[in-house]
């Protein structure tokens, strides 16, 4: 039976998968489904993931709950979906792969599961059963008879372990060695966790490393034996300190069959003096708090502060709990206070000398309006009196419990008693629930920061990035994010980004905050207050309502409207992080809230591990842009300027480097004006890529043109190019080149004298459609110092083309097969009759069609074609 049912539609884009998995993360937290949530987020994710980004649709998620577990239905509707035939079977593909993997996660992770087709819609559901008993949980058999009690050994066993504060075994009984093969002196002074089968469970928070810093904790789990098997135990833990304070955990251990010898009896079997006449627990916890407790920290807190208030018969309450440090208490729960008081405000945990100062012993104050200021957290509320008590756990601080009432002279030390023995009876509760909701968050936090940075390691775009720092803040961890950033150490901050879960009020903070100084690049670590951004969106509100009282009557307000809306967005709390990269403040990251609104600890700590991945990733980005300006400007040096126009001959080349970002490789070309009323032409290729080729390159292209102005003959030029070469020493490198001198004739041909030294062979494309070679192959550049070169004529006759390409053209692949000379030719047979752009163009496609991948080698394609005459 369905007894709730949530659904959403996401959007197809990138950012819709994360809000899936929040939004099922809710939905089933909400329905006390914990134990599932994270197979569930699991799943989902994979599922929309396919629904958004690979088959680019919008993704319809509804979960249904019914009482022994929930449903999860994934759509989306692919405009022409293939239906896979019912005989065939589903092809799960490799585990291995990227994507696709959706379905092989449902048949591992779901009780049950399955898909819908049809030719515009696919729907995959799955379903998550709860278990029926989480392992780790606190259990005990009712009262039986002897013939029903559990069997065990002649002789029960009980492992008496005992872990030291750094979490490793300082002690070691016999009984432990007989259960788990293990001496004392094999042992002690390792960590339990290296020998302790923790069972993963989903939803289960609470871990080995956890269970041994509690009080007192029962459950089972596994030890690694000696042999290697896992012997299945039940555990009692109790956490103690010697008489130097120093803490430790008793550990019992017996089999996990034997667990009755441990196991905790259920309430239900007290004596008759923990009842009332009535018949009803007078446990003081239950009295207190009620039964069943909460199971969540924000509901036990808030059943805390509500029961505290009417215990006291106080007109308000609140609970804060201390940070790591015990620095800080942070507001979690209160009632009968205003909106401002509540959620994560922060106060000291010491105000003053003396015990009316500290958070740490009971305090009554009889009347506030004689000590202003005493309880911080009350000024302005017209409250009166007060007593506070301190929650404490083996010693620590861990919270403070504070009734308060308008009235003055409300309270005395009884109250303070009484208030103390409840908070000493729920601390503990609060302890653990508190530490299940931290072991929520980091797990939250780690998938967090692990998106985070795989989204930012993802682009080196500069823009993008800003975008996706102010995206993964917003609204995750802020209201609003704003980005500044600091060109260089004589620079002033930049307010570069700016983003607002509201995208009306986007524009109102980008002005108000272009209206203040920007903060200070102080490069301390950790986040600190800015209180500029409340200040003046304060005064912007108070001049604009100044100036609406001025106007006409029917003009009151007018033009106030977004004032106060921004003032409103930006009065909460605002806190700057530094971006600091490579040793150097290169950026703040502000985060804000709206009015009255606090950060919580937790989150600006997550906020500070996501300013340090952004800030590398921004600076990666800057430096990978200024890179690549020095690279393109250095590349297109090397390219030719525009090339002359021939005249009674056309000319096209095709240029394509190899590689990303790369403009100029090892192949290169070139067409220039020589003396005489002649061009020089060049087509080559350097050994390898990349910028050694490329710097090969430049040298080869600025000696050619000097040398052949010169009036050197092709054979001279390329004789000292080869030398030039040959002087780089280990820079150098061998050289393929076809040089050429061409000269237009009045009967409308061409002439051409040509060297090709080491370079796939020139051909020529008759009007006929005849191919052939148009020189011979001489030795290439850069291998020998005596070279001993010619040059060969070449008439082109109207009609004909002179094809010259780099051995990219000739030796591109498919698996075995190469295109070579012959399928160059075949594919220039083709052409007669083409323009040379024309024949450069075919060839070009001819080229990236003969294989899938991408090119790995450069290629060149310089054509030369002599016009036929008009014709009248």
């Amino acid at each position: 039976m369905i007894t709730a049912r949530a659904a959403h539609t996401f959007e197809p884009v990138g950012r819709s998968v994360a809000a899936a998995r929040a939004f099922v993360r809710d939905t089933l937290q909400g329905w006390g489904f914990g134990d599932v949530v994270d197979d569930a987020v699991v799943l989902t994710s994979e599922l929309v993931t396919n629904a958004v980004v690979h088959a680019g649709t919008a993704a319809e998620v509804v979960c249904l709950r019914s009482g022994d577990g929930v449903r999860v239905e994934v759509s989306d509707r692919y405009p022409e979906r293939e239906i896979p035939l019912q005989s065939s079977g589903v092809a799960m593909g490799s585990p291995d792969r990227e994507g696709g993997r959706g379905l092989q996660l449902c048949a591992a992770l779901a009780t049950r599961w399955g898909v819908e087709y049809s030719p515009a819609h696919k729907h995959v559901w799955f379903r998550l059963d709860l278990p029926e008993r989480q392992i780790g949980t606190r259990t005990a058999g009712p009262s039986v008879s002897t013939e029903l009690l559990p069997l065990a050994d002649e002789r029960v066993r009980v492992a008496v372990i005992q872990i030291d504060s750094e979490g490793a075994v300082s002690a070691w009984n016999d009984d432990a060695q007989e259960l788990f093969g293990y001496p004392a002196k094999q042992i002690t002074g390792k960590p339990l966790t290296d020998y302790a089968a923790w069972p993963h469970t989903p939803g289960t928070s609470t871990g080995i490393a956890e269970a041994l810093r509690l009080s007192r904790w029962e459950g089972s789990y596994g030890i690694r034996a000696a042999d290697g098997r896992v012997v299945p135990v039940y555990a009692s833990h109790l956490r103690v300190r010697d008489p130097q304070g120093a803490p430790s955990t008793v550990c019992l251990l017996v089999r996990d069959d034997e667990r009755a010898v441990l196991a905790t009896p259920q309430r239900g079997t007290a004596p008759e003096s923990a009842h009332r006449a009535d018949g009803q627990s007078t446990d003081p916890f239950e009295t207190f708090i009620g039964s069943p407790a909460p199971d969540d920290l924000d509901g036990l807190l808030q059943r805390t502060v509500e029961r505290s208030r009417d215990m006291l018969d106080g007109d308000a309450a609140f609970l804060l709990l201390a940070t790591d440090d015990e620095t800080e208490l942070e507001v979690r729960a209160t009632t009968g206070l205003p909106s401002a008081r509540q959620r994560f405000a922060r106060v000291p945990v010491d105000t003053g000398s003396g015990r009316y100062g500290t958070a740490r012993m009971p305090a009554v104050h009889e009347d506030l309006s004689a000590v202003p200021g005493a309880v911080a957290l009350l000024n302005g509320t017209g409250m009166r009196s007060v007593v506070t008590v301190p929650l404490k756990v083996e010693g620590r601080l861990t919270g403070s419990l504070g009734v308060a009432a308008e009235g003055a002279g409300r309270y005395s030390n009884e109250e303070a008693l009484r208030l103390q023995f409840a908070a000493d009876r729920i601390a503990l509760a609060v302890e653990s629930a508190r530490l299940g909701e931290l072991e929520r968050l980091r797990r939250g936090s780690l998938s967090f920061l692990v998106e985070a940075s795989d989204l930012l390691a993802g682009t080196l775009d500069r823009d993008q990035t800003l975008a996706l720092m102010a995206q993964m803040t917003v609204p995750t961890l802020a209201t609003w994010c704003a980005v500044y950033t600091i060109a260089d150490t004589a620079s002033e901050p930049y307010l570069s980004y700016v983003l607002h879960e509201d995208e009306e009020r986007i524009d109102g903070l980008k002005a108000l905050l272009g209206r203040i100084d920007p903060p200070e690049p102080v490069p301390t670590p950790g986040a600190r207050i800015w209180p500029a951004p409340a200040h003046a969106a304060h005064e912007a509100a108070l001049e604009a309502s100044v100036r609406s009282l001025d106007d006409e009557p029917h003009h009151l307000g007018s033009g106030i409207g977004s004032t106060l809306t921004t003032a409103a967005s930006v009065g909460g709390e605002t806190v700057v992080l530094p971006l600091v990269a490579r040793n150097r403040v290169i950026g703040m990251l502000v985060l804000g809230k709206p009015s009255e609104d606090h950060f919580r600890q937790e989150n600006l700590e997550l906020a500070e591990d996501l300013s340090r991945r952004a800030a590398l990733a921004l600076d990666n980005s800057r430096l990978y842009s200024e890179r690549m300006a020095i690279s393109q400007s250095l590349q297109r040096s090397l390219l030719p300027p525009d090339m002359p126009e021939v005249p009674g001959v056309e000319v096209e080349v095709i240029y394509r480097a190899a590689g990303e970002g790369n403009e100029v490789g090892g192949d290169f070309y070139d067409l220039f004006t020589i003396p005489d009323g002649a061009y020089g032409f060049a087509i080559g290729d350097v050994c390898g890529t990349g910028p050694e080729a490329a710097a090969v390159t430049g040298l080869a292209r600025h000696a050619l043109r000097l040398l052949a102005r010169e009036g050197y003959s092709g054979p001279a030029v390329l004789e000292r190019l080869n030398n030039a070469i040959l002087d780089e020493g280990e820079r150098s490198r061998f050289l393929t080149l076809l040089y050429g001198e061409l000269r237009p004739q009045e009967d409308g041909s061409a002439l051409l004298k040509v060297v090709c030294a080491g370079h796939p062979l020139p051909l020529r494309l008759r009007q006929d459609g005849s191919v052939e070679a148009a020189a011979e192959p001489q030795p290439l550049l850069g291998v020998m110092d005596d070279l001993e070169l010619y040059e060969q004529t070449v008439r082109l006759e109207p009609g004909d083309v002179l094809l010259c390409v780099t051995d990219g053209i000739t030796e591109r692949r498919e698996g075995s097969r190469m295109l070579g000379d012959d399928g160059l030719a075949e594919v220039l047979k083709g052409c007669t009759g083409l323009t040379a752009g024309a024949v450069a163009a075919r060839v070009m496609r001819a080229v990236e069609r003969f294989a899938a991948d991408s090119p790995s080698d450069d290629m060149a394609i310089l054509t030369m074609r002599v016009p036929e005459p008009q014709r009248n």
